[in-house]
């Protein structure tokens, strides 16, 4: 054998060594926990909650779990756990439409939860592509197929991360190895479950969540320049055809499962800027609504709460950072409305919400 083709061999048996080892740590550390709760490591998460997710199911305890979008993914679970009497498991995911949702809560039911809490509203409905040709969500990581695990132990930055945290459990270097977790050099810089894309503890409330930022987001959606992208995904048939698929499904395939769903409290500035710039998009909205309600509430195992017609709530502009996304007091609000049972939706009067929510709207009128 030459010389050159010995060195070839001896580079790809090196190179497949590396990769052994890497795989071995990735393993042995499982920053996902997707194999085993953490125990030899201490636990870190990361607040990209769409691979996250596939891990926080496999590696927590939990008896009832929290889903919704960017207005669910600040809420904390201990505030969840205490308003209820619950152990929760948060799985929000910002920007997330109703076949993410599905598809996530899906494996979740593996772990046989006894309760869902799940924040809708009509825009995580609108059409959306194959979940595996989503390429913000590792879908076979959720399965745990050949292609998944495959992926999370050759993957370089996993064995990276492993290599971080076996590091930061060295007593030694905890303080070296703490400064560089920032989210920027590592993936997972969050050391409790409870702080994934929680606002911060010193956070100043009064500035991120203000009636001048409300207004100011609303003026801007009315501009006529913008008025076009008021309306863009509200196709009634797409988003009926999507409950159907994501919810009813879900819901109808787990008869075992209490679910307690809640449209959130929207501030009343989002309607009137579809009543004001498009008219249509809010029809939609509402015959959405009509639909939806009536048909969830077919479902012994469903209550369903809408807290759009909230006025305290709603109409205090000073709740919002925009015209959808309330403050951490209104979470707060939520988690207490759902332990008392307020504005949950009469399956005897389905439609009675949404006649309020249209009169609110009708009868609203922004100051100059």
């Amino acid at each position: 054998m030459s010389i050159a083709a010995k060195n070839i061999i001896r580079l790809l048996v090196a190179s497949a060594a590396i990769v052994a080892a890497a795989a071995l740590l990735t393993f042995i550390v499982d920053p996902l926990q997707l194999f085993r709760p953490a125990r030899l490591f201490a636990a870190m998460y990361s607040p990209d909650t769409r691979m996250q997710n596939a891990g926080l199911i496999r590696g927590q305890p939990f008896d009832t779990v929290f889903m919704g979008t960017s207005l669910a993914v600040h809420f904390r679970q201990s505030d969840i756990d205490r308003a209820l009497g619950v152990r929760s498991l948060k799985l929000a995911m910002t920007g997330s439409n109703s076949q993410e949702q599905s598809f996530v809560l899906e494996t979740a039911m593996e772990r046989r939860p006894k309760r869902v809490i799940w924040q809708m509203d009509d825009w995580i409905f609108r059409n959306a592509g194959e979940i595996d040709a989503n390429i913000y969500l590792p879908a076979n990581l959720y399965r745990r197929n050949a292609a998944g695990l495959s992926e999370y132990l050759l993957s370089g930055a996993m064995a990276r991360e492993s290599l971080w945290l076996a590091l930061r459990s060295i007593t030694p270097l905890t303080p070296l190895v703490a400064k560089l977790t920032n989210g920027v050099v590592f993936k997972f810089p969050i050391a409790e479950v409870d702080d994934i894309n929680a606002l911060r503890r010193d956070t100043d409330i009064g500035s991120a969540y203000n009636k001048a930022k409300a207004l100011a987001a609303f003026r801007s959606m009315i501009e006529p320049g913008a008025r076009q992208s008021l309306s863009a995904g509200y196709d009634l048939a797409a988003m009926i055809a999507g409950l159907q698929r994501d919810a009813v499904g879900l819901i109808a395939g787990n008869p075992d499962v209490q679910f307690d769903i809640y449209f959130p409290p929207y501030s009343i500035l989002q309607f009137v800027a579809l009543r004001d710039a498009s008219p249509a998009a809010l029809q939609i909205g509402y015959d959405f609504t009509a639909f939806a309600f009536e048909r969830l509430l077919q479902f012994p195992n469903v209550r369903l709460y809408d807290f759009r017609v909230a006025k305290e709530v709603t109409h205090d502009l000073g709740n919002y950072a925009d015209v959808l996304h309330h403050s951490p007091a209104v979470d707060l609000k939520i988690l207490s409305w759902i332990a008392d049972g307020k504005y949950r939706v009469d399956p005897r009067a389905p439609l009675a919400s949404l006649e309020q929510l249209k009169a609110q709207v009708a009868a609203y009128r922004v100051e100059p």
